[in-house]
């Protein structure tokens, strides 16, 4: 068919039936005018958003939200365009059938279009089976490939809905398409999302919701689609209220999904590995000694950062006598007090030092009874070296690293903070070089920067306050220059029009350019966050639970992994490790259905966990290859990466466990820790054994197998 929108193969050629497409064809053609005109008409007014005046304040944020949301739609429907579209669905009251996409549209004439896959009528999409249907007759999924449709796949639920179909597959459009070929970015499955893995997806946003599954059951598809439904579904979770993180194990994971969320349309969600939460985690080395790796990962040393923080916020137990050019001005005990409770709580210390100095400065004014100009008086305060000398020795500006290098550094220091600790512990913990930084230590330099707040924000509101009035005094010379002007050519404006105007109060907040002003860039990471979704979660340490913590004060999470998968071990339950940590509000749920993973690895993996943990959640497999798995010799690896490269013009391949290895188009080398979340078509395990025969051995060796969806190789030396 000339122009048309499928492009099936031989293989479905029955398919091609203008019977069975016809509506289809027909249907396309207004959606590919109605996508036309829509870019038109976001185009026009994203140039004229973009040309409006910036504003100030909400009517900024208002103009650069805007913006966002309208470049954001335009790009999804520039990237699609067509396969927009995932499929249709025809209600069992006869109904005209209503189409799915990724994003809702409607034509100029308000009729609807696409409907969006978030919005509950779109749920039977996803969430009808044959126990139940959901008010479903029928339902189709397109496969689409460059553009155009490769396949489709009808499923009917009632006796009606055969009416119109081609013959029915035995298998549906997932699990046709678990066979296909990876690469190295995560595929699109958004057409595909199975009932069990929608009814997680759209639960609702209140409390911790964890999703437990093994290898292959769509937990990672799952965390992501899950993330995009809530930015819709619930609008407290938007950017104004904190938006939504999320948490992904390492960064060749976070590289594999990258272009899942942008292809559902939301590019608002932050992602990040926890090493990406504070500064030192990018060069932080792995804790040598799994001793101390232990003894940082308890909850209870980072709350040592607190007691570390509070040894410096010490008001003097004597008075202090500050001398001006207009007298003697005397602070007591009780007024250093005062003013060290001034500051409100939950205030970081650094940022709380300058609010303590303003209530002693304002203290001194207030017992002044001469005749001292007050902003003079009030310069010379805050300029004042004895008071400043003894402002810093009572509440110092403090920098994070230092403080927690401290605590590797001075025994006593660290006895006092962590007063639980053994005279071993303390010991062990202390290391020549305090910053020398692991990631084990990345939880306590989080909290302390949480605590501390930035040290340099003193300097930087002082420098932007000394700007503003710099601004606001050459604005008023020029308001004064022109209104004599108005003056010497209109006497009679006096106290009227122009002069009024120039005079108020808004005049002189609207003149200030705010635009140089000395600024900083914000910590996206920082938070709060709304929502946070955390991946591969069995693996964190309830210090490492603090840093999300600290950034989600609703505890409203999504938390998804494997107990069975945790390197460390995991025997208790996730409601024991999760209220430990500080999350009360706990929902369990479990994904047992194994997509990704072959019949035959499965059945050789099992075992390896069963031994080390044998409650793990072992996925049942839907899917056979008969393929097996391939045993074989170290010296094996380059002739079975060869010939599949050969005989497989398509794919991906890792060797796993072969740090001699070296990289090649299609062929990754990673460690198992790194292979955790990534899927390949082939997967060459080396030398499991070495791996070792305890929990974090075995796990590693179950996660390296579990990793390929259609070919493994075990070589042993």
């Amino acid at each position: 068919m000339a122009g048309s929108v499928f492009a099936l193969s031989e293989q479905v050629a029955g398919k091609a039936d203008p019977e069975l497409i016809g509506a289809d064809e027909r249907y396309f053609a207004v959606l590919a005018e109605s996508l036309d005109g829509a870019i038109a008409e976001l185009s026009e007014r994203l140039d004229a958003a973009r040309r409006e005046p910036g504003g100030l304040g909400q009517a900024a944020l208002d103009r650069d939200l805007e913006i966002h949301r309208l470049a954001a739609r335009l790009r999804t429907l520039r990237r699609f365009g067509l396969d927009l579209c995932l499929g249709r669905m025809v209600g069992a009251d006869g109904s005209e059938p209503v189409f799915v996409g990724r994003l809702g549209l409607t034509d100029k004439a308000g009729r609807r279009l696409l409907l969006d896959w978030r919005s509950p009528a779109a749920e039977p999409f996803f969430g009808a089976t044959h126990a139940q249907p959901m008010g479903l007759a029928s339902r189709r999924r397109y496969r689409w490939t460059r553009g155009r449709i490769s396949d489709y796949w009808d499923e009917v639920f009632t006796p009606d809905g055969l009416e119109g179909h081609a013959a029915l597959d035995d298998q549906s459009a997932f699990i046709a398409g678990l066979g296909g070929h990876r690469s190295s970015r995560m595929r699109d499955v958004l057409g595909t999302i199975q009932a069990d893995q929608d009814a997680i997806i759209r639960a609702g946003s209140k409390g911790a919701l964890v999703v437990d599954g093994g290898p292959g059951t769509g937990k990672t598809v799952v965390a992501l689609h899950r993330s995009a439904y809530l930015l819709y579904s619930d609008p407290r979770l938007g950017q104004r209220k904190g938006g939504v993180l999320f948490v992904g194990p390492h960064q060749p994971y976070l590289a594999y999904v990258a272009d899942v969320l942008p292809s559902l349309g939301e590019e608002g969600v932050q992602t990040c590995t926890l090493r990406d939460l504070v500064p030192e985690g990018a060069a932080a080395a792995v804790e040598a000694d799994p001793e101390v790796a232990r003894l940082k990962s308890s909850a209870d040393l980072v709350k040592a950062i607190e007691t570390a923080v509070r040894f410096y916020e010490n008001p003097p137990a004597k008075g202090l006598t500050v001398e001006t050019h207009w007298g003697d001005l005397r602070l007591t005990a009780d007024d250093w007090t005062e003013a060290f409770n001034a500051p409100d709580p939950g205030t970081p210390h650094n940022e709380a030092r300058d609010r303590i100095l303003d209530e002693l400065v304002t203290i001194l004014m207030d017992k002044d009874t001469g005749d001292a100009p007050a902003e003079p008086l009030r310069r010379s305060l805050l300029q004042h070296r004895g008071l400043l000398m003894a402002l810093n020795r009572a509440w110092p500006l403090l920098d994070p690293a230092d403080l927690v290098g401290d605590l590797w550094s001075v025994p006593a220091y660290l006895r006092m903070c962590a007063p639980r600790l053994g005279p071993d512990d303390v010991r062990r913990l202390q290391r020549a070089e305090p910053h020398a930084w692991t990631v084990s230590d990345l939880p306590l330099l989080d909290a302390a920067r949480h605590r501390l707040g930035d040290p340099e924000a003193s300097r930087r509101r002082r420098k932007q306050e000394a700007a503003l009035a710099a601004q606001r005094a050459y604005m008023t010379q020029v308001v004064d220059t022109l209104i004599e002007a108005v003056r010497h050519v209109d006497p009679a404006e006096e106290g009227e029009g122009l002069v009024t105007m120039l005079r108020g109060q808004d005049a002189q907040v609207s003149l200030v350019d705010e635009t140089v002003l000395p600024n900083t860039d914000p910590d996206l990471l920082a938070g709060p966050f709304a929502h946070i979704v955390v991946d591969e979660a069995q693996e964190l340490t309830d210090a490492e639970w603090q840093m999300l913590l600290l950034r989600c004060p609703t505890r409203s999470f999504t938390i998804v992994g494997d107990r069975a998968q945790a390197r460390h071990g995991f025997t208790e339950s996730w409601r024991d490790r999760l209220e430990r940590i500080g999350l009360p509000d706990i929902t369990l749920t479990s994904l047992t259905i194994n997509y990704r993973t072959p019949e035959e690895i499965m059945t050789a993996a099992e075992p390896v966990i069963r031994a080390v943990l044998p409650d793990a959640n072992v996925p049942t497999s839907i899917r056979s290859t008969g393929i097996p798995v391939r045993r074989g010799r170290i010296t094996d690896r380059d002739t079975i990466l060869t010939s599949w490269l050969a005989s497989h013009p398509e794919g991906t391949a890792c060797v796993i466990g072969d740090p001699t290895f070296q990289p090649r188009p299609r062929v990754q080398s990673l460690t198992p820790e790194l292979a955790k979340g990534l899927e390949f078509d082939l997967v060459v395990l080396v030398d499991p054994g070495s791996f070792g025969t305890d929990v974090t051995g075995a796990v590693d060796h179950y996660v390296a197998m579990t990793r390929a969806t259609r070919h493994l190789a075990v070589l042993t030396p």
